[in-house]
């Protein structure tokens, strides 16, 4: 499969928070199911946000003219952190398995690459296998654990924190 990828645009407000909240559902992202309350207006001053951020880019996969996926890559400003961004991907639930995020994850590393970027991290909650699956695959190592990092439903949950390191 061979999805598009491209920078997300304010154009693009109302289908990415449909997708964010669809995301949510999943139980996997940061934000808990039915919590994130912002407008469409909010949503499109974000994504100006984040393309006036010279450290930082949220590309989305697209397919038949939907959007079915995101990665957003978050770097640093900081001389000494230069060399990191940190990554943050989503993948609607019925494209996960086509290879999106893979598609994904290979934009990422381009856009680390034009930018001097040498290591990539992320984390993902440790009971996501689909997801630590996928990451592997792409090379990313375990790095360490994030122990009681979240609380989801009452109950502490722990994320494995993962890098990969960019030739």
């Amino acid at each position: 499969m061979d999805t598009e990828c491209r920078l997300l645009e304010t154009g693009d407000a109302l289908e990415f928070l449909e997708l964010s909240k669809e995301l949510d559902e999943s139980g996997n992202m940061l934000y808990a199911p039915g919590e994130r309350e912002i407008s469409v207006k909010e949503q499109e001053e974000m994504i100006r946000n984040v393309n006036e951020d010279r450290s930082t880019d949220l590309f989305i996969s697209e397919e038949n003219e939907e959007i079915t996926g995101f990665i957003m890559l978050r770097g640093s400003a900081l001389e000494r952190a230069r060399h990191c961004a940190y990554i943050a991907l989503g993948v609607k639930e019925s494209q996960r398995g086509k290879g999106t995020g893979k598609q994904l994850l290979r934009r990422g590393f381009r856009w680390a690459r034009e930018r001097g970027v040498t290591r990539l991290e992320l984390t993902v909650l440790t009971h996501n296998a689909a997801a630590i699956h996928l990451y592997r695959q792409m090379g990313f190592k375990i790095e360490g654990e994030k122990v009681n990092s979240l609380k989801i439903e009452g109950e502490y949950i722990n994320e494995y924190y993962m890098y990969k390191l960019l030739k």
